[in-house]
């Protein structure tokens, strides 16, 4: 692992970390202000740090207390001052309507070294289907 994958996994634990806590200053921070962010929700794509908090707030306002995020198989490609990573994350925690949740989701993140400083400029966020009911698709093993 270069410096560069180190420095950018540190990044995605930041990220990972002020999700947990609904920390929006520390995770608004982790983001360069042209931001293009893909979610499951409309409308789809936000662009820059005031569409973003806003909807990381309104992802953060559908949970009664703390939100479980864990990453699994994160990889990471870095190539000068820009890097790729992709990995699946478990949200789990209690909704705001009393209900335990728990949701498999994909996310590609692209990041670049601005000013020294390592900031997300993309991320794209999807969620698996069953293509037969096009519902929410959770795998059995995971």
């Amino acid at each position: 692992m270069t410096s560069n994958d180190s420095d950018v996994r540190a990044l995605l634990e930041s990220r990972v970390d002020a999700s947990q806590k609904k920390d929006i200053d520390a995770l608004m921070s982790l983001y360069s202000s042209d931001i293009v962010y893909y979610d499951v929700v409309p409308p789809l794509q936000f662009i820059g740090t005031e569409e973003v908090r806003r909807n990381f707030v309104r992802w953060f306002d559908g949970y009664d207390g703390s939100i479980s995020l864990k990453t699994h198989d994160l990889t990471i490609a870095t190539s000068g001052d820009v890097a790729l990573a992709h990995m699946l994350h478990l949200d789990t925690g209690e909704r705001t309507n009393g209900l335990e949740s728990a949701i498999w989701a994909r996310s590609t993140v692209c990041c670049r070294r601005i000013s020294g400083k390592w900031l997300i400029t993309h991320e794209h966020i999807s969620l698996p289907i069953n293509p037969e009911n096009l519902q929410a698709w959770f795998p059995p093993d995971m």
